[in-house]
């Protein structure tokens, strides 16, 4: 055979992830946000001499590593996507990076709780003036880091189907990771700042590590289900029903052919491979089969054939 015509078959992996991603340019711009209000206030912090100040820019700092991690994980995935060495092209590197960034928050709601509780057992005095400014500073700008990085096609991170819950696989997961942990920031202030409102005014002074312990809870219950989300995809959970069905009725539907055996994953944010068994008394061709099976979100196709009658089998890669 000559190497041209061998070439026919072949095809690359990359499968659109070597361009550059929306949420690239996003987190980077929040990650510039966040570092300059890290340098401000621990800057501030030590020449006034504020633990307030100087705390709240460390906390500054442990998220602008996380979202560091977020960018790390485009940039890598866009100039690796070219490597034969990934087999599906680097498209579950972004579920890779909302994994380590569920990771994360999950570290981060610990130690949120651990020092809530902490407090509450053993109070401390509290500069409220002083912290009230602080909580106000975080939530500017994390209100303004949430703005950016809200990402309006997948908010919700799910899709409806048969009135059951299910989370999308089309998902930008490294951007979620990075929304959820600004958003984690936004309402770790709102809380502060009620608290403390509630303790300078009404002298609730243990309504602080209370509304720390709430918080911890909201960002666990973010951070598990973002971990159930992305790692369906990098366990290679089946991908959507709905889809699979849809394979199945184009191959199935006014034919006696019949979908034996069907696998479908996600090798990148709203995209599949597919591979399917297909058995009939009149078999066709591999690749009529996957003609019939021009559907968008499916960017690799490996159909196998067999003869209910004669057992006979034909494959294509």
């Amino acid at each position: 055979m000559h190497t041209e015509d061998l070439q026919t078959w072949q095809h690359d992996h990359t499968f659109g992830q070597d361009a550059r991603r929306p949420g690239e340019s996003r987190t980077v711009l929040v990650i510039c946000i966040t570092a300059i209000t890290m340098v401000v206030e621990i800057g501030s912090g030590i020449y006034y001499g504020s633990m307030a100040l100087l705390a709240d820019g460390m906390h500054m700092a442990s998220h602008a590593v996380a979202l560091t991690i977020s960018a790390y994980a485009y940039v890598y995935a866009r100039k690796h996507a070219n490597d034969s060495r990934f087999s599906f092209g680097t498209g579950k590197v972004n579920a890779l990076g909302g994994f380590s960034g569920a990771v994360l928050l999950s570290v981060f709601a610990l130690m949120m709780a651990w020092e809530s509780s902490e407090r509450l057992i053993h109070p401390m005095s509290i500069a409220f003036d002083q912290a009230i400014l602080v909580a106000c500073l975080g939530l500017l700008v994390n209100g303004v880091s949430v703005f950016v990085l809200k990402d309006d096609d997948h908010h919700h991170g799910h899709d409806h189907e048969e009135g059951h819950h299910h989370h999308g696989h089309g998902e930008d997961h490294n951007l979620r990771a990075a929304y959820l942990h600004v958003v984690a920031d936004a309402l770790t202030s709102v809380l502060a700042i009620g608290a403390l409102l509630a303790g300078k005014y009404l002298h609730l002074t243990w309504m602080d590590p209370l509304m720390g312990i709430v918080g911890a809870v909201l960002v666990a219950r973010w951070s598990i289900g973002l971990l159930k989300t992305t790692s369906s995809v990098l366990l290679d959970q089946q991908g959507p029903e709905k889809l699979r069905d849809k394979v199945s009725r184009l191959i199935e539907d006014g034919t006696s052919d019949r979908v034996a055996d069907l696998h479908l994953w996600a090798v990148g944010p709203g995209i599949f491979a597919t591979e399917v068994t297909v058995v009939s008394d009149q078999p066709q061709p591999p690749d009529h089969y996957k003609a019939l099976l021009t559907v968008p979100e499916i960017v690799h196709c490996t159909v196998e054939v067999h003869q209910c009658e004669a057992h006979t089998s034909s494959s294509t890669p």
